[in-house]
Protein backbone atom coordinates (compact mmCIF):
# COMPACT_ATOMS: atom_id res chain seq x y z
CA UNK A 1 0.00 0.00 0.00
CA UNK A 2 1.53 3.58 -0.61
CA UNK A 3 2.63 5.70 1.67
CA UNK A 4 2.75 2.71 4.68
CA UNK A 5 6.66 2.72 5.79
CA UNK A 6 7.71 -0.86 6.65
CA UNK A 7 8.12 -1.82 10.00
CA UNK A 8 12.03 -2.66 10.70
CA UNK A 9 12.79 -6.03 12.11
CA UNK A 10 13.86 -6.62 15.64
CA UNK A 11 17.03 -9.21 15.80
CA UNK A 12 17.44 -11.56 18.42
CA UNK A 13 19.55 -9.67 20.75
CA UNK A 14 17.16 -6.63 20.89
CA UNK A 15 14.38 -8.46 21.64
CA UNK A 16 16.04 -10.20 24.13
CA UNK A 17 17.17 -7.12 25.84
CA UNK A 18 13.82 -5.67 26.01
CA UNK A 19 12.52 -8.76 27.47
CA UNK A 20 9.10 -8.91 24.65
CA UNK A 21 10.16 -12.17 23.39
CA UNK A 22 12.50 -15.01 24.04
CA UNK A 23 13.35 -18.43 22.21
CA UNK A 24 12.62 -21.45 24.59
CA UNK A 25 16.70 -21.98 24.18
CA UNK A 26 17.04 -18.19 25.77
CA UNK A 27 14.64 -18.59 28.61
CA UNK A 28 16.43 -21.99 29.27
CA UNK A 29 20.08 -20.15 29.93
CA UNK A 30 18.24 -17.69 31.93
CA UNK A 31 16.32 -19.92 34.13
CA UNK A 32 19.87 -21.76 34.59
CA UNK A 33 22.20 -18.78 35.30
CA UNK A 34 19.32 -17.81 37.85
CA UNK A 35 19.29 -20.91 39.89
CA UNK A 36 22.95 -20.73 39.95
CA UNK A 37 23.09 -17.27 41.75
CA UNK A 38 20.29 -18.89 44.03
CA UNK A 39 22.62 -21.89 44.68
CA UNK A 40 25.39 -19.33 45.64
CA UNK A 41 24.02 -17.11 47.83
CA UNK A 42 22.27 -19.74 49.95
CA UNK A 43 25.33 -20.60 51.64
CA UNK A 44 26.07 -17.67 52.35
CA UNK A 45 22.53 -16.67 53.99
CA UNK A 46 22.67 -20.04 56.55
CA UNK A 47 26.18 -18.44 57.32
CA UNK A 48 25.20 -15.03 58.24
CA UNK A 49 22.37 -16.89 60.13
CA UNK A 50 24.23 -19.43 62.18
CA UNK A 51 25.60 -18.53 65.68
CA UNK A 52 29.04 -18.54 66.23
CA UNK A 53 29.77 -21.87 67.68
CA UNK A 54 30.47 -21.87 71.94
CA UNK A 55 32.86 -24.62 73.82
CA UNK A 56 29.23 -25.74 75.73
CA UNK A 57 26.10 -26.42 73.98
CA UNK A 58 24.02 -24.59 76.65
CA UNK A 59 26.55 -22.10 77.29
CA UNK A 60 25.58 -18.67 75.93
CA UNK A 61 28.73 -16.44 73.93
CA UNK A 62 29.97 -13.60 74.98
CA UNK A 63 29.20 -10.12 73.51
CA UNK A 64 31.97 -8.58 71.60
CA UNK A 65 32.91 -5.02 71.87
CA UNK A 66 31.14 -2.45 69.25
CA UNK A 67 34.65 -1.47 68.42
CA UNK A 68 37.99 -2.30 68.95
CA UNK A 69 38.57 0.60 71.32
CA UNK A 70 35.84 -0.46 73.55
CA UNK A 71 36.60 -1.86 76.66
CA UNK A 72 34.76 -5.11 77.65
CA UNK A 73 31.55 -4.41 80.31
CA UNK A 74 33.06 -5.54 83.53
CA UNK A 75 31.15 -7.92 86.09
CA UNK A 76 29.08 -6.69 88.34
CA UNK A 77 26.39 -7.81 90.57
CA UNK A 78 23.04 -6.56 89.12
CA UNK A 79 21.14 -6.03 92.24
CA UNK A 80 21.46 -5.00 96.00
CA UNK A 81 22.64 -7.45 98.04
CA UNK A 82 24.18 -10.01 95.33
CA UNK A 83 27.88 -10.67 94.94
CA UNK A 84 30.22 -12.50 92.42
CA UNK A 85 31.70 -15.53 93.85
CA UNK A 86 34.79 -16.45 91.66
CA UNK A 87 37.04 -19.35 91.37
CA UNK A 88 35.81 -23.50 90.65
CA UNK A 89 35.82 -25.11 93.76
CA UNK A 90 34.17 -22.15 95.53
CA UNK A 91 31.49 -22.37 92.62
CA UNK A 92 30.94 -25.73 92.29
CA UNK A 93 30.50 -25.82 96.29
CA UNK A 94 28.19 -23.30 96.48
CA UNK A 95 25.75 -25.44 93.85
CA UNK A 96 26.61 -28.24 95.39
CA UNK A 97 25.81 -26.66 99.00
CA UNK A 98 22.29 -25.49 97.50
CA UNK A 99 21.76 -22.87 99.83
CA UNK A 100 22.81 -19.50 98.11
CA UNK A 101 20.48 -18.24 95.69
CA UNK A 102 22.40 -18.59 91.93
CA UNK A 103 21.47 -15.54 89.16
CA UNK A 104 23.67 -16.65 86.80
CA UNK A 105 27.36 -18.94 86.36
CA UNK A 106 29.89 -17.15 84.24
CA UNK A 107 33.08 -19.07 82.23
CA UNK A 108 35.62 -17.27 80.55
CA UNK A 109 35.66 -17.66 76.55
CA UNK A 110 38.03 -20.84 75.52
CA UNK A 111 38.12 -22.64 78.87
CA UNK A 112 38.22 -26.36 78.79
CA UNK A 113 34.54 -27.80 79.41
CA UNK A 114 35.55 -30.92 81.19
CA UNK A 115 36.02 -32.07 84.68
CA UNK A 116 34.81 -29.52 87.08
CA UNK A 117 33.44 -27.17 84.65
CA UNK A 118 30.90 -29.99 83.12
CA UNK A 119 29.95 -30.92 86.48
CA UNK A 120 29.74 -26.44 87.11
CA UNK A 121 27.20 -26.55 84.34
CA UNK A 122 25.35 -29.26 84.91
CA UNK A 123 24.62 -28.57 88.38
CA UNK A 124 23.49 -25.15 87.06
CA UNK A 125 21.25 -26.36 84.62
CA UNK A 126 19.64 -28.80 87.08
CA UNK A 127 18.65 -25.39 88.69
CA UNK A 128 17.61 -23.18 85.93
CA UNK A 129 20.51 -21.02 86.13
CA UNK A 130 21.91 -19.62 83.34
CA UNK A 131 25.47 -20.20 82.03
CA UNK A 132 27.09 -17.24 80.15
CA UNK A 133 30.73 -16.70 78.10
CA UNK A 134 32.21 -13.89 79.06
CA UNK A 135 35.63 -12.73 77.94
CA UNK A 136 38.65 -13.35 80.70
CA UNK A 137 39.23 -9.48 80.65
CA UNK A 138 35.95 -9.29 82.33
CA UNK A 139 36.75 -11.82 84.92
CA UNK A 140 40.22 -9.94 84.95
CA UNK A 141 38.92 -6.96 85.92
CA UNK A 142 36.82 -8.65 89.12
CA UNK A 143 40.62 -7.68 90.48
CA UNK A 144 43.46 -9.55 92.02
CA UNK A 145 41.76 -12.86 92.63
CA UNK A 146 42.30 -16.18 91.36
CA UNK A 147 39.19 -16.87 89.08
CA UNK A 148 40.36 -19.95 87.36
CA UNK A 149 37.92 -18.88 84.42
CA UNK A 150 34.95 -19.29 86.13
CA UNK A 151 32.45 -17.21 87.94
CA UNK A 152 29.06 -16.84 89.60
CA UNK A 153 26.90 -14.04 90.66
CA UNK A 154 24.78 -15.06 94.11
CA UNK A 155 22.67 -14.14 96.71
CA UNK A 156 24.13 -13.04 100.23
CA UNK A 157 25.52 -15.57 102.55
CA UNK A 158 22.33 -17.81 104.85
CA UNK A 159 23.66 -17.05 108.13
CA UNK A 160 21.93 -19.06 110.75
CA UNK A 161 20.62 -19.00 114.66
CA UNK A 162 22.89 -19.55 117.57
CA UNK A 163 20.23 -22.40 118.01
CA UNK A 164 20.33 -23.52 114.57
CA UNK A 165 24.18 -24.88 115.45
CA UNK A 166 22.94 -26.73 118.21
CA UNK A 167 20.36 -28.54 117.00
CA UNK A 168 23.03 -29.42 113.83
CA UNK A 169 24.41 -31.13 116.82
CA UNK A 170 21.39 -33.11 118.49
CA UNK A 171 20.21 -33.93 114.91
CA UNK A 172 23.80 -35.66 114.28
CA UNK A 173 23.41 -37.56 117.95
CA UNK A 174 26.76 -35.89 118.93
CA UNK A 175 27.99 -33.09 121.85
CA UNK A 176 28.24 -30.04 120.23
CA UNK A 177 31.64 -28.61 118.79
CA UNK A 178 31.71 -25.00 117.99
CA UNK A 179 33.96 -22.32 116.73
CA UNK A 180 34.10 -19.13 117.93
CA UNK A 181 36.16 -16.41 116.64
CA UNK A 182 37.06 -13.55 118.27
CA UNK A 183 37.38 -10.59 115.98
CA UNK A 184 39.26 -12.42 113.57
CA UNK A 185 40.01 -9.56 110.90
CA UNK A 186 42.11 -11.38 108.25
CA UNK A 187 40.23 -13.06 105.27
CA UNK A 188 42.95 -15.59 104.44
CA UNK A 189 42.77 -16.52 108.14
CA UNK A 190 39.52 -16.98 108.47
CA UNK A 191 38.71 -18.68 104.98
CA UNK A 192 41.29 -21.37 106.07
CA UNK A 193 39.94 -21.62 109.48
CA UNK A 194 36.72 -22.47 108.39
CA UNK A 195 37.69 -24.76 105.93
CA UNK A 196 39.41 -26.82 108.58
CA UNK A 197 36.29 -26.21 110.98
CA UNK A 198 34.21 -28.13 107.97
CA UNK A 199 36.35 -30.85 107.13
CA UNK A 200 37.03 -31.87 111.04
CA UNK A 201 32.98 -31.61 111.07
CA UNK A 202 32.63 -28.91 113.90
CA UNK A 203 28.47 -28.31 114.07
CA UNK A 204 28.92 -24.48 113.50
CA UNK A 205 31.14 -21.62 113.87
CA UNK A 206 29.87 -17.96 115.22
CA UNK A 207 31.49 -14.80 114.52
CA UNK A 208 30.65 -11.28 115.98
CA UNK A 209 29.04 -8.83 113.95
CA UNK A 210 31.33 -6.11 114.15
CA UNK A 211 34.84 -5.40 114.07
CA UNK A 212 35.96 -8.67 112.33
CA UNK A 213 35.75 -10.65 108.82
CA UNK A 214 32.46 -11.74 107.26
CA UNK A 215 31.48 -14.14 104.92
CA UNK A 216 32.75 -12.40 101.96
CA UNK A 217 33.78 -13.84 98.69
CA UNK A 218 37.31 -13.78 99.43
CA UNK A 219 36.66 -15.24 102.08
CA UNK A 220 34.92 -18.00 100.57
CA UNK A 221 37.69 -18.74 98.14
CA UNK A 222 39.96 -18.98 101.04
CA UNK A 223 37.95 -21.38 102.55
CA UNK A 224 37.71 -23.21 98.77
CA UNK A 225 34.21 -23.09 99.09
CA UNK A 226 34.41 -25.58 102.47
CA UNK A 227 32.15 -22.48 104.26
CA UNK A 228 29.17 -22.98 101.98
CA UNK A 229 28.38 -25.80 103.62
CA UNK A 230 29.21 -24.61 107.29
CA UNK A 231 26.59 -23.29 109.42
CA UNK A 232 27.80 -19.52 110.67
CA UNK A 233 26.45 -17.39 113.30
CA UNK A 234 26.59 -13.88 113.27
CA UNK A 235 26.39 -12.59 117.45
CA UNK A 236 25.93 -9.32 118.31
CA UNK A 237 27.92 -9.54 121.68
CA UNK A 238 30.25 -12.71 122.22
CA UNK A 239 30.35 -12.18 126.08
CA UNK A 240 26.63 -12.84 125.94
CA UNK A 241 27.25 -15.76 123.32
CA UNK A 242 29.48 -17.03 125.87
CA UNK A 243 26.87 -17.28 128.86
CA UNK A 244 23.98 -18.28 126.34
CA UNK A 245 26.12 -21.74 125.60
CA UNK A 246 27.14 -22.47 129.08
CA UNK A 247 23.57 -22.35 130.03
CA UNK A 248 22.96 -24.97 127.01
CA UNK A 249 25.82 -27.32 128.65
CA UNK A 250 28.92 -26.13 126.29
CA UNK A 251 31.90 -25.75 127.49
CA UNK A 252 34.11 -23.06 126.59
CA UNK A 253 37.65 -23.52 125.88
CA UNK A 254 40.13 -20.27 124.80
CA UNK A 255 43.61 -20.59 123.05
CA UNK A 256 46.11 -19.09 125.03
CA UNK A 257 50.01 -18.90 124.76
CA UNK A 258 50.81 -19.70 128.66
CA UNK A 259 47.83 -22.23 129.54
CA UNK A 260 47.19 -25.74 129.64
CA UNK A 261 48.92 -28.18 126.97
CA UNK A 262 46.06 -28.55 124.66
CA UNK A 263 46.99 -32.74 124.71
CA UNK A 264 46.09 -32.95 128.24
CA UNK A 265 42.74 -31.12 128.44
CA UNK A 266 39.90 -33.19 127.85
CA UNK A 267 37.88 -31.98 124.75
CA UNK A 268 35.78 -34.91 124.58
CA UNK A 269 32.06 -33.31 125.70
CA UNK A 270 29.73 -30.50 124.51
CA UNK A 271 32.62 -27.40 123.53
CA UNK A 272 33.11 -24.46 121.75
CA UNK A 273 36.83 -23.61 120.78
CA UNK A 274 37.63 -20.05 121.42
CA UNK A 275 40.34 -18.44 118.94
CA UNK A 276 41.47 -14.75 119.41
CA UNK A 277 42.64 -12.36 116.82
CA UNK A 278 45.91 -12.32 115.19
CA UNK A 279 48.36 -10.35 117.50
CA UNK A 280 45.85 -9.69 119.93
CA UNK A 281 44.72 -13.01 120.97
CA UNK A 282 41.69 -12.88 122.93
CA UNK A 283 40.17 -10.72 124.33
CA UNK A 284 40.10 -9.68 128.43
CA UNK A 285 36.11 -10.27 128.68
CA UNK A 286 36.20 -13.13 126.50
CA UNK A 287 39.14 -14.61 128.15
CA UNK A 288 37.95 -14.21 131.36
CA UNK A 289 34.60 -16.05 130.52
CA UNK A 290 36.27 -19.43 129.07
CA UNK A 291 36.01 -22.28 131.19
CA UNK A 292 39.82 -23.16 130.93
CA UNK A 293 42.47 -22.83 128.47
CA UNK A 294 44.78 -24.28 125.92
CA UNK A 295 48.08 -23.54 124.66
CA UNK A 296 50.53 -25.37 122.01
CA UNK A 297 53.43 -25.51 123.13
CA UNK A 298 56.07 -24.41 120.63
CA UNK A 299 60.32 -25.23 120.61
CA UNK A 300 61.48 -22.96 118.29
CA UNK A 301 62.65 -19.60 117.92
CA UNK A 302 59.46 -18.11 116.96
CA UNK A 303 56.81 -17.14 119.94
CA UNK A 304 52.97 -17.93 118.57
CA UNK A 305 51.35 -19.24 115.47
CA UNK A 306 49.15 -18.57 112.73
CA UNK A 307 44.98 -17.97 114.47
CA UNK A 308 44.22 -20.62 111.89
CA UNK A 309 46.76 -22.99 112.31
CA UNK A 310 46.45 -22.67 116.34
CA UNK A 311 43.27 -23.03 115.89
CA UNK A 312 43.35 -26.27 113.20
CA UNK A 313 45.81 -27.98 115.69
CA UNK A 314 43.45 -27.65 118.63
CA UNK A 315 39.95 -28.54 116.67
CA UNK A 316 41.95 -32.11 115.31
CA UNK A 317 42.96 -32.72 119.26
CA UNK A 318 39.45 -32.52 119.92
CA UNK A 319 38.02 -34.61 116.83
CA UNK A 320 40.86 -37.13 118.01
CA UNK A 321 39.45 -37.27 121.63
CA UNK A 322 35.28 -37.35 120.62
CA UNK A 323 36.78 -40.85 118.13
CA UNK A 324 38.28 -42.63 121.08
Amino acid sequence: MAGRVKRRQSTPREVDRRGERRSPVTREKQREKSTGRERSQQPQAENRARPPATEHPSVAPPRKPRSEGEKPLPIRPHGPGLEILYGRQVVREALRAGRRRFVQVMLAAGIETGGIVAEIVARAQERDCPVQTVLRAQLDALGDVHHQGVAAEVGPFPHSDLDDLLNVAKAQGEPPLLLILDHLQDPQNLGSLLRTAEAVGVHGAILPERRAAGITPAVSHASAGAVEHLSVALVTNLAQTIEYLKTQSVWLVGLEPQAIPYDRADLKGPLALVVGAEGAGLSRLVREKCDFLISLPLSGHVGSLNAAVAGAIALYEARRQRAL
